[in-house]
């Protein structure tokens, strides 16, 4: 039952906060807990609202917990929004064994070296992501420990995040009760849920679309050289059918749901076959049937051509373009022979493939969270990439002696300190008249 320790991610959207708690080990994740939220208090990836966040935040944790029967105090969560910057960066430093072996702490040193670049007083660096090793003029080294050499060099790509952000974050999550062990950018996350070795190594586009933002990553050689983020998602999508419709942003979201639903499989949209009704009149083919929705709006039928080709497809081909003009100024635009990979919850808007394939002119897959155990059927979902990255970036990148979770009594939560003195502070004051 100790085997490998349990990580939770938690991933904060303007539409959602996804929390996932999973055990990991050498060779696995298993999933043991999974809950969705709607999100309040954050928008396009920043906390505008601490206390509606906290709210949102604990809600969805506490979910989670329920399911997997433990309980967290410390916790991986995802950076995303305008904050977002990323440059490329160089490292240099001198092999420091006499025999000039390459140690680990050689590694250190030169990544270190790199780290040390000019960043604003109001920024953070959240990943010093290297790219590849240079021994002595030998490049395209991807690990030099134990190879030998007078001179190291490292290429790194550092993703820096705005400092007023990461300290709402961390305090939002305090007042839920537990730590952030780490953050880490919401697009990089989702590539290590979504991508396969074959497509890093080949060149890929990473697209990870929410609802407020859509962020890139862009990878080389293996290698992460490039994210951004957009200040657009489908969000947008949802408004333009409010707007076109005439109708509320809530049914709006749910016609474009019941859409979305129907293109992976999971419903089937009610479109009429042109047979003759109880008065002998012919249906319309292109009309869907939205009665099921209960729309407080009482639409019962729409054109399905006029949703999906006069509303929803201009908004993703701009996204598309966008996307597109992105990607020519990273300039790694004809080192990506795999395509691109769209994944988050806006990957499953209809028509997203088309309007890529036709924008992009690459080819184009949906991405879902891969290699993952327990409660599968919760998380192989575009929604949940983000969050199951977390898990993937926190087993290698986080002390095991920070993973702070306890084998439950069942029927008894066991809560982290910093949690526990919530509650009984929470619990003292309700007695407070």
């Amino acid at each position: 039952m100790n085997d490998g320790k349990i990580i939770v991610g938690i991933d904060v959207g303007t539409y959602k906060i996804v929390t996932v708690i999973a055990r990991v080990t050498e060779d696995s994740i298993n999933v043991l807990g999974a809950s969705e939220v709607k999100s309040q208090g954050i928008k396009r990836g920043q906390v505008v609202d601490i206390e509606e966040a906290v709210v949102a935040i604990n809600n969805s944790l506490e979910g989670a917990e329920r399911m997997a029967g433990y309980s967290a105090s410390h916790v991986i969560v995802s950076l995303s929004g305008s904050q977002i910057e990323c440059q490329n960066s160089r490292g240099v430093v001198a092999v420091s064994t006499p025999e000039g072996e390459i140690t680990s702490a050689d590694l250190a040193r030169v990544i270190d070296a790199a780290k040390a670049v000019s960043v604003p007083s109001t920024r953070e660096i959240i990943h010093v992501l290297p790219r590849s090793f240079i021994v002595d003029g030998q490049e395209g080294i991807k690990d030099p420990v134990g190879m030998s050499g007078t001179r190291l060099e490292v290429d790194t790509h550092i993703i820096t995040a705005n400092s007023v952000s990461i300290r709402n974050l961390e305090k939002a999550f305090s007042e839920v009760g537990v730590d952030v062990d780490s953050f880490s950018h919401s697009g990089y996350a989702s590539s290590l849920a979504t991508l396969s070795d074959t497509e890093r190594e080949l060149g890929v586009v990473l697209v990870d679309m929410g609802a407020g933002t859509t962020d890139i990553s862009i990878y080389v050689d293996g290698s992460v050289a490039y994210s951004s983020v957009l200040a657009i998602g489908a969000r947008h999508v949802t408004n333009d059918l409010a707007i076109g419709l005439r109708i509320s942003i809530e049914s709006a979201e749910r016609i474009k749901l019941f859409l979305s639903e129907a293109t992976s499989g999971r419903k089937v949209i009610r479109v009429g076959d042109e047979k003759e009704d109880e008065e002998g009149h012919q249906s319309n083919p292109d009309e869907i049937d939205l009665t099921s929705l209960n729309l407080s709006e009482e639409i019962r039928k729409v054109s399905k051509k006029t949703l999906v080709e006069g509303i929803i497809r201009p908004r993703l081909n701009e996204i598309c373009t966008m996307i597109g003009m992105e990607i020519r100024k990273s300039g790694f635009g004809g080192q990506t022979p795999a395509g691109v990979v769209i994944t988050g919850g806006g990957a499953l808007t209809v028509g997203i493939k088309e309007a890529a394939r036709r924008t992009l002119a690459m080819p184009v897959r949906i991405g879902v969270p891969t290699e993952v155990k327990g409660i599968i059927d919760e998380v192989q979902h575009p929604a949940f990439s983000t969050s199951i990255g977390l898990i993937r970036y926190g087993a290698s990148n986080v002390r095991a002696s920070k993973s702070s979770f306890h084998l439950p009594i069942p029927g008894v939560s066991k809560l982290g300190g910093q949690k526990f003195f919530k509650k009984v502070l929470n619990l003292i004051k309700s007695f407070i008249p």
